[in-house]
């Protein structure tokens, strides 16, 4: 992965809300410069720049207040009282209010009340006061520096109960929202947790005990019933059942033995595996899979955007405003200055835009865990938000609507050579081409008997979407379809007329010939998933109205399998390229739209559509880079459940803006005419914020139920 060596991660600690993530930004931007890092507030990850000295970095984010180590430092041992201080301090705060406000209240003594509410103002705001000044040396207005005012406001007015009420019931807040995204953020880290940390190896014929991280390709690992694989690897002894579902989510345990690839994450079940790893700890399906939903939360959705935008207006508006009411009854009207400063100031409580910009981050972050968790891999908020708008979804036949395990169902000879020749002399060719059909064709030698590996293959040369060429011990052969043979000329009417039964049939030819002539023809036949219909039934129950598929077969094949699959619409005889012309013409027409391949072939397609989706995708590390979704299991089952999670994660974001500006309108309303107090204005800004977050962490209880 590229992103591995460019950037350098880092976690900063003590960004609680949106607000202090701008100060944090505009202190790197200063420190750092624009562009060269990203900043996630759910997972309080800072990517950098690898070059950009690591003493730089942590500067800039002390100069805005906070604390930050490298991700890869080692995280000292914390005593209770610092892991929980924020807790103690807030409960602290709330005693000394509490008490301070019956003093004030039974009248024990004017000063002793206020030394108490004093006091917790103090403790409750020992972080807050020192963050606004960071954001005020930031030229920045975060809800600290917001805080600060309405409690120094409530002081000057003698509302010394209020601006206690105030910065308790705050500290409350964050304390709560820390907690709340903290849940998202462990949903992602419970991930790592599932490769574990030591693993049995074999060294020198003696089982050892090592870490994990220390095992090379080509070791071999033991691993013992209940016990979880530590690496990616092939199986070179034993068999077991084999639970792979925090890869595929697949819930299902798959049967493993002697040459199957088994990955990093996945449980064993009943019997005992010796596996020989052929990646680093680092390097495995679920450690990319870890590393690519980091990369997603640094993704930001479309709508995500906009309200940060719109939060980065808000708040300065509603300040302005705030002095205007503050300023302009008294000046104009003669009203009470004390009376509307206290309106200003319940103003300056809700003028932090918190509860709305947290609404989609801790959302998508959440979606991205669930789909994590249930095989599918989404990289970034903007192509779930994309999938929630998808009316238009093209499949790429082969592999992705069949089982792409096509079958040799006729070899037929055009000449002089026996159907055992034919076979062998394609099946040499193909080998060379690594193409799909090879797997085809080895089963067949294998079923016949029949080898071909002694045979000499030289002047090897690819045309993709046509065929191949090839010189066999001496011979210059072309194996291809029919627009190869007649380019080449080895397209016969013996050849047109066999091709021509199969194709009625429904069947896939490759010709074999020489230059001028046609040697034989072979036929192949692919079959339907098994969930392809009642897949593609949900979709359709979903309001995706228009199902395409594209395939290079001719015609005839392409139209009996669309046939079979309830696909109306589709495309045949397409080359690579024209795969994408086709998605395009198909975004034209219908808006956005999703493109399902297997990640490897369809590249060129799934890069030009609105999301590309590849299928089958575990331990592919080309699908993994190429696709925006990744179905790590090879099952279309998951594509109804990508879609109904994308939308209901939508659902949730307008959820959470709707209910956030509704407060916003009102307590405006209310502060302006005098109703709203500064206790009721934090305790609903801070309230919806809370709200507002554990109606996003639903998104990680989502679960699909199909139509």
């Amino acid at each position: 992965m590229t992103t591995r060596e460019t950037h350098k991660a880092y976690v900063v600690a003590g960004v609680c809300c949106a607000t202090e993530e701008g100060v944090l930004r505009k202190s790197l931007d200063g420190a750092l410069g624009k562009g060269r890092y990203t900043f996630s507030l759910v997972t309080a990850e800072l990517r950098v720049d690898a070059v950009v000295p690591e003493g730089d970095v942590l500067r800039g984010i002390r100069h805005a207040g906070f604390h930050g180590r490298p991700k890869t430092a080692i995280i000292p041992d914390e005593s209770f009282v610092q892991r929980h201080g924020h807790a103690l301090r807030t409960l602290v705060g709330a005693i000394l209010t509490v008490a301070g406000f019956v003093a004030v209240h039974y009248a024990v003594t004017n000063p002793a009340g206020r030394f108490l509410l004093l006091a917790a103002i103090v403790v409750s705001g020992w972080e807050v006061f020192p963050k606004a000044v960071s954001a005020l040396r930031n030229r920045a207005l975060d809800m600290n520096v917001l805080m600060s005012l309405a409690v120094i406001g409530a002081l000057a007015i003698d509302r010394w109960s209020e601006g206690a009420a105030v910065i308790v019931l705050f500290s409350v807040a964050l304390m709560l929202e820390t907690y709340s995204t903290s849940r998202a953020r462990r949903a992602v880290q419970s991930l790592i947790a599932l490769s574990p940390a030591q693993a049995c190896v074999v060294r020198e014929g003696a089982e050892v005990t090592v870490q994990a991280s220390s095992i090379e390709p080509g070791d071999v690992v033991v691993i013992r019933p209940g016990e979880r694989i530590p690496v990616d690897g092939l199986v070179i002894g034993g068999s077991s059942s084999v639970d792979q579902s925090t890869i595929t989510g697949e819930s299902v345990p798959v049967e493993r033995s002697d040459g199957d690839a088994v990955y990093a994450g996945s449980l064993n079940e009943r019997g005992a595996l010796r596996v020989r790893a052929t990646r680093r700890c680092e390097e495995t399906t679920l450690a990319q899979i870890i590393h690519l939903i980091e990369e997603g939360e640094h993704e930001r959705a479309p709508i995500q955007s906009f309200i940060d935008r719109f939060a980065a207006v808000y708040t300065p508006a509603v300040l302005g405003m705030a002095i205007l009411v503050a300023v302009l009854p008294p000046l104009v009207m003669g009203a009470s200055f004390v009376d509307w400063l206290y309106r200003a100031l319940v103003l300056l409580v809700i003028a932090c835009p918190c509860a709305l910009v947290i609404s989609t981050p801790v959302t998508l972050v959440s979606a991205l865990a669930n789909g994590a968790r249930n095989g599918v891999l989404i990289k970034g908020g903007r192509h779930l938000e994309a999938m929630a708008n998808i009316r238009a979804i093209a499949f790429d036949k082969t592999g992705t609507l069949t089982e792409g395990r096509l079958t040799v169902t006729d070899v037929v000879s055009l000449d002089s050579l026996s159907a055992g020749e034919i076979l062998q002399i394609v099946s040499a060719m193909e080998h060379q081409s690594e193409h799909h059909l090879a797997a085809a064709l080895l089963h067949e030698m294998h079923h016949r008997h029949l080898a071909y590996l002694h045979l000499r293959v030289d002047e090897f040369d690819a045309i993709p979407g046509r065929g191949i060429a090839a010189t066999v011990n001496g011979t210059r052969y072309f194996v291809g379809n029919e627009d190869f043979g007649q380019e080449r000329q080895f397209w016969s009417p013996a050849a047109r007329e066999a091709a021509a039964k199969f194709v009625r049939e429904g069947k896939t030819t490759m010709v074999l010939g020489v230059e001028g002539h046609a040697l034989g023809i072979i036929a192949l036949r692919d079959s339907l998933r098994a969930e392809c219909r009642a897949s593609l039934a949900d979709l359709r129950a979903h309001g995706i109205a228009h199902l395409i598929m594209l395939s290079g077969d001719h015609d005839d094949a392409a139209a009996r399998m669309a046939g079979e699959a309830g696909v109306r619409e589709w495309f045949a005889h397409l080359l690579p390229q024209e795969k994408v012309d086709a998605i395009r013409r198909l975004k034209a027409t219908h808006g956005d739209v999703a493109m399902v391949g297997d990640g490897i072939n369809d590249a060129p397609a799934l890069a030009a559509a609105s999301v590309g989706i590849a299928m089958g995708a575990a331990g592919t590390d080309t699908a993994l880079e190429t696709a925006d979704v990744v179905l790590m299991g090879d099952n279309l089952e998951k594509l109804p459940y990508l879609v109904a999670l994308g939308r209901y994660a939508m659902r949730i974001i307008r959820q959470n803006i709707a209910l956030a500006l509704a407060l916003k309108v009102i307590f405006l309303v209310l502060s302006v005419a005098g109703i709203a107090t500064l206790w009721m204005a934090i305790l609903a800004d801070d309230g919806a914020a809370l709200v507002v977050i554990l109606n996003s962490l639903r998104v990680l209880t989502f679960r699909y139920s199909s139509n």
